[in-house]
């Protein structure tokens, strides 16, 4: 590169954006930032337990030839689960499986399992899901459906599936809990005003992320952009008193071009 010259894939030049994925999921996002010139703070706000009792998991799994469906509502379900179902056997092709987004469809292919539904039209949450033909009334009535999922989490998609027909299982494959992290990092560059950004990417999260940095930085907190990847989440952020909640497209590329974007637009601001 000639001196002086912009290197255009530098989008994120000494941003410094703080990544709020569990410590298992956040090395992607990290990278994508450190790799146009920013610098990513890990700062894990959700972390994965195992299920308090593993029988239901292992029960469903020893059975999972009797569902007509299985659907798996993030990552760490569909980690969890598929382990525990091909641990001793292939996935039964007969059984069809959903995700919600596109990072949990590639956890499950990872498993050996060719046909997954996922959401159509760019949109990756229960209600997309729900308006694919395949989960139409019709479609529906009298199947026996798997939901694999944490501990607790939405019930429109059990619920929606029952009124349509369907006898739905909702199986506990892991628990969320706040990690026991060491806030202090965060909360000095908080008050020195060195944090550029946050991604966040559930309202979960979001609330353990407030209750982590503490009353004394709060107001420090709420001042940094926001960047969250479904709208509800930006709901419970305005709800909070986040200053800006900016949605982006879902996923770990859809806050990379979120991210982007803003970012541009400070620098061609300031160049005006």
């Amino acid at each position: 590169m000639e001196p002086g010259a912009v290197n255009e894939s530098q989008t994120l030049t000494a941003k410094r954006i703080v990544v709020t994925r569990p410590a298992e999921q956040a090395d992607k996002l990290a990278r994508e930032i450190e790799a146009r010139g920013g610098i990513a703070v890990r700062f894990p706000v959700l972390a994965i337990f195992d299920a308090d009792d593993p029988r239901p998991l292992l029960d469903a799994a020893a059975r999972i030839d009797a569902f007509d469906l299985a659907v798996f509502v993030s990552p760490n379900a569909a980690e969890k689960a598929l382990a525990a179902i091909t641990a001793h056997r292939p996935w039964p092709e007969r059984v069809v499986a959903a995700a919600m987004g596109e990072t949990s469809a590639r956890t499950i292919a990872r498993f050996g399992v060719a046909r997954i539904l996922t959401p159509a039209g760019g949109r990756f949450d229960s209600e997309a899901l729900l308006e694919r033909p395949e989960f139409s009334a019709g479609a529906m009535a009298g199947k026996h459906v798997a939901i694999f999922r944490g501990d607790a989490g939405r019930e429109l998609f059990g619920e929606t599936l029952e009124a349509r027909g369907a006898r739905v299982e909702r199986i506990p494959c892991y628990r969320r809990g706040r990690p026991d992290g060491d806030a202090a990092p965060l909360r000095a560059a908080l008050a020195q005003g060195t944090i550029d950004a946050v991604t966040v990417t559930s309202s979960e999260g979001l609330r353990n992320l407030v209750a982590m940095v503490g009353a004394a930085d709060e107001a420090a907190l709420k001042r940094v952009p926001l960047f969250v990847a479904h709208q509800r989440i930006a709901e419970e952020a305005r709800r909070l008193g986040f200053a800006e909640a900016i949605v982006t497209a879902p996923g770990d590329a859809g806050l990379l071009r979120g991210l982007e974007a803003r970012f541009r637009r400070d620098r061609e601001a300031g160049a005006d």
